[in-house]
Formats: C-alpha cells, sequence, structure tokens
C-alpha cells in the first residue's frame, strides 16, 4: 500500500488520512496545497480491507476513534478533523 504524494515544501513527515468522499478531508487537503506542504495521503474508503486494516491500526494510535481527517506529522502529532487555525499554525 503506497501513499499518494503530494510535492511542496519539506515541513517533516506529513500523513493525512482521508476518506475520498468527506468534505472535510477534501478541505484538509485543499489548504495543506494553499499552504504547499509536501504531504502524503491515504483514502482509506479506497482501500482492499487488509490494507484499510493496516492503516486503522496506526491512526487509532494517535487518533483513538480513527476519525477523518487525521494528520500525523513526524510520527509524534496529531490533527484531528478539519482544524483551519492549528494547520495553518503547524505548516505556515
Amino acid at each position: 500500500m503506497k501513499p499518494n504524494h503530494v510535492d511542496g515544501k519539506n515541513k517533516g513527515k506529513v500523513v493525512l488520512y482521508a476518506l475520498s468522499t468527506c468534505v472535510w478531508c477534501k478541505k484538509t487537503k485543499r489548504l495543506l496545497n494553499e499552504l504547499g506542504v509536501e504531504y502524503d495521503y491515504y483514502d482509506i474508503d479506497l482501500m482492499i480491507k487488509q490494507d484499510k486494516d493496516k492503516i486503522l491500526k496506526k491512526v487509532k494510535k494517535f487518533n483513538a476513534l480513527a476519525t477523518f481527517p487525521t494528520i500525523i506529522i513526524n510520527d509524534e502529532r496529531c490533527i484531528r478533523g478539519y482544524k483551519e487555525d492549528e494547520i495553518k499554525e503547524v505548516f505556515d
């Protein structure tokens, strides 16, 4: 399972876990793109079950409810949901 990659400014290891049909996930991608951030993303709902289970296990380490969008930064910080101000503060 390979993530989708978006080129931009390197702000550390940024991984977005999202759903392809989620409005808030789309807004998060748009905001990261506007900020010019390099990131990888997974659209969980488009994955096969085996890969989805593996990814959800990883997400739940940072976000117990596994809600989307979830952004994990450098495998240590997590932003749960679409929080425009917090995303801008971290990446702007």
